[in-house]
């Protein structure tokens, strides 16, 4: 059985990440900031988005920037 608080404290890390990649405009730079790993991070986010069901960020080789699901 998955504990509650272990759940809502991995929604809550997922969302830190989310911010994180927002606010500094890459993924890596995000990972960084919160000593991950780039691919831990990407984890997160795809299971943020998951959870939601829907795409937050629009994300290409270069660039990685919010969509309007992610800025609302």
């Amino acid at each position: 059985m998955v504990d509650k608080a272990e759940t809502l404290g991995g929604a809550l890390e997922d969302v830190r990440a989310f911010c994180a990649v927002v606010e500094l405009g890459t993924v890596t730079a995000a990972a960084r900031r919160l000593g991950e790993t780039k691919g831990s991070l990407s984890r997160r986010l795809t299971r943020l988005e998951r959870r939601l069901g829907t795409t937050l960020l629009a994300r290409t080789p270069r660039a990685v920037s919010p969509t309007e699901e992610g800025l609302a």
